[in-house]
């Protein structure tokens, strides 16, 4: 048998939070290619299109089909994650992505714009639409939660306190949520990255695209397609097996601050 069997997702369906670029999209795609419905969740619209070509696209060339709907949604909003269940044109969600995660700033003392932009996104938001989840798939004893953690929620780091309290909370969450749910067959999933070069960096160093690079400079990051894999492996396991967390890093990183970097 396979270890990487995604025949079990085959018309399944994903939401995917976050979806509109990096890892969120690459996860979509590869979902696609594996036959799963998708449900791709972000604010940006005309990025959304983008991806959901892109996943009609690997249906094709897998010669599989599959139903892409695309919600253009802020997960900091709880009034636009109350209304999902009844935007998903008939499909019913099996596999929940909480992609969506941002960080702004290494200011060691932030802002409270900042400040209340990541916790709405990270946590408040995240926490929110799991609920919204737990319930549905209580209801059909069945379903499975994926949460994208960092390993800023392993271990904090100077320049990052408000993030590594973000993804503590969200590590923390997860951990709770998986006794919680200990008697139900629900399965709870958290993903731990490390050093992954998308645009999450650019945000972070607010647009300074060359500060971004200088993050990756010397070393082999991880890229999203990377941690795509690790997600639809996770959602591909058999239904009694359950990855309760993953760490994934670049084989040059050990920690947060300690990497090896060729000069």
């Amino acid at each position: 048998m396979s270890v990487f069997n995604t025949s079990r997702l085959e018309g399944k369906t994903v939401l995917i939070t976050g979806a509109s670029a990096g890892i969120g999209a690459a996860t979509a795609i590869l979902f696609a290619r594996t036959g799963a419905n998708l449900v791709l969740l972000a604010r940006r619209a005309e990025n959304l299109k983008a991806v959901k070509a892109k996943a009609e696209e690997a249906y094709k060339a897998v010669g599989k089909e599959g139903k892409v709907v695309t919600l253009a949604v802020d997960v900091t909003k709880t009034e636009d994650l109350d209304s999902i269940l009844e935007k998903t044109e008939g499909l019913q969600v099996d596999i929940l992505v909480n992609n969506a995660g941002m960080v702004r700033g290494k200011e060691q003392v932030g802002a409270d714009e900042d400040i209340n932009v990541m916790f709405s996104t990270n946590v408040l938001g995240l926490i929110h639409l799991t609920q919204i989840f737990v319930r549905e798939f209580k209801k059909r004893q069945a379903g499975t939660i994926i949460n994208l953690g960092s390993i800023a929620g392993r271990e904090p780091y100077s320049g990052g306190s408000i993030y590594c309290a973000t993804k503590h909370a969200l590590s923390a969450f997860n951990g709770a949520l998986l006794r919680e749910l200990v008697n139900t067959p629900i399965r709870v999933v958290e993903i731990q990255p490390g050093m992954v070069e998308t645009e999450f960096s650019i945000v972070r160093f607010r647009g300074d695209k060359a500060a971004a690079d200088e993050v990756y400079k010397g070393l082999q990051p991880l890229v999203a397609e990377d941690i795509a894999e690790e997600i639809v492996w996770c959602a591909s396991r058999p239904p009694h097996v359950n990855i309760a967390q993953l760490f994934v890093l670049p084989v040059n990183q050990a920690t947060p601050v300690l990497a090896y970097k060729q000069t």
